[in-house]
């Protein structure tokens, strides 16, 4: 990202080519079993990297059909081995659910059995009921837990040959780090609100920007990044879009409005632990929104939105959401018209 995002980037500017990924949230559609789901998860990963795609990022849920897949950092280990040149990253490992010592020695391992190809980002979640079940209780998904088990995963990723405990939340004596990270490994921060983004530009972790807002309310968590950092240039932020490849838009919003209500209905649906009701959102309204603001359509309007995306904000990491085409065989479809009729234009804009 540039040093002054709200400047933007422009298509014409002479940053960096555009870097775009995949992200998949091995989503349950009718008549699919998990394993399907699952199973046509890594279909994508493959496909994506026939395709021409950097890298692909893993979505992390539980106890939800809006995506099947409890553990990221398991699957990416899959990914990685089954791939040679795709980056594979969380997007993201909820840190909440986890112990941060564990996931920085899984870290460590996937960077180094994998010649470095492992991006960790990592969420604070929700107020769900994971935290009851998983034993972490709600004060792990308080803003203080959240910053306290971030800081102990950056400590098991820093290099240093031992770690220890260190306040109420984490007591234990000091151990070594096996395997030692011969370097940290890149760590990201999937920010929604004020509270994470200044978090994370304390720390100066790159943020992972949701498929939710448009580019104005990006640019502003942007803002707020920069005005919150410790002075040093901002890296390299990564920003999600739904995309669908289609002859026409009409064609693109057909199949979307057709596909992806009953997949977003699913979303949301776990208790809340800090007795608040779930926020009540008009799933057609909340589609209509996304149509509105990403790249779905033919190949020039995809290639100009996102264009738009990296002019308005000076993000040069893309992940693409392509799952909402639904089916398997038209999800494949769509991964292939993107490598092939999107990210070639999209990259020559640098």
């Amino acid at each position: 990202m540039t040093a002054e995002p709200h400047r933007g980037a422009g298509p014409a500017d002479s940053g960096p080519a555009p870097r775009i990924d995949l992200f998949l949230l091995a989503g349950l559609f009718p008549g699919r079993t998990h394993a399907d789901a699952l199973g046509a998860a890594v279909d994508y990963a493959m496909a994506a990297e026939r395709a021409g795609f950097d890298g692909v990022w893993l979505a992390e849920h539980h106890f939800s059909a809006y995506g099947t897949c409890p553990s990221a950092v398991t699957l990416a280990g899959h990914l990685l081995g089954r791939t040679a040149r795709l980056r594979v990253g969380t997007a993201a490992a909820i840190l909440p659910t986890r112990h941060p010592v564990a996931l920085a020695e899984e870290t460590a391992l996937l960077d180094a059995v994998s010649g470095g190809r492992f991006d960790l980002g990592v969420a604070r979640g929700g107020p769900w009921v994971d935290l009851e079940v998983f034993g972490t209780g709600l004060d792990r998904y308080g803003h203080d837990g959240f910053a306290a088990a971030l800081d102990l995963l950056l400590a098991g990723l820093s290099g240093a040959a031992t770690i220890t405990g260190d306040g109420d939340r984490f007591p234990f004596r000091e151990v070594p780090m096996v395997p030692i990270a011969a370097r940290r490994p890149p760590v990201w921060v999937a920010a929604t609100g004020p509270s994470t983004v200044e978090l994370a530009a304390a720390r100066g972790l790159p943020l992972l920007l949701g498929m939710h807002d448009a580019d104005n309310t990006k640019t502003g968590m942007l803002h707020r990044y920069c005005a919150h950092s410790a002075g040093a240039p901002p890296p390299g932020h990564a920003s999600t879009h739904l995309a669908l490849v289609a002859d026409t838009v009409e064609e693109a919003e057909t199949v979307l409005r057709r596909t992806m209500p009953g997949w977003l209905a699913t979303a949301g649906g776990s208790p809340r632990l800090d007795g608040t009701a779930p926020p009540r959102r008009d799933l057609a309204a909340y589609l209509e929104h996304l149509l509105a603001i990403h790249p779905v359509g033919p190949p020039e309007r995809c290639v100009r939105r996102l264009a738009a995306t990296i002019g308005a904000t000076g993000v040069r990491r893309l992940l693409l959401m392509v799952e909402g085409a639904g089916e398997p065989a038209r999800t494949l479809a769509n991964i292939e018209r993107l490598g092939r009729e999107v990210l070639p234009p999209l990259r020559r804009l640098h």
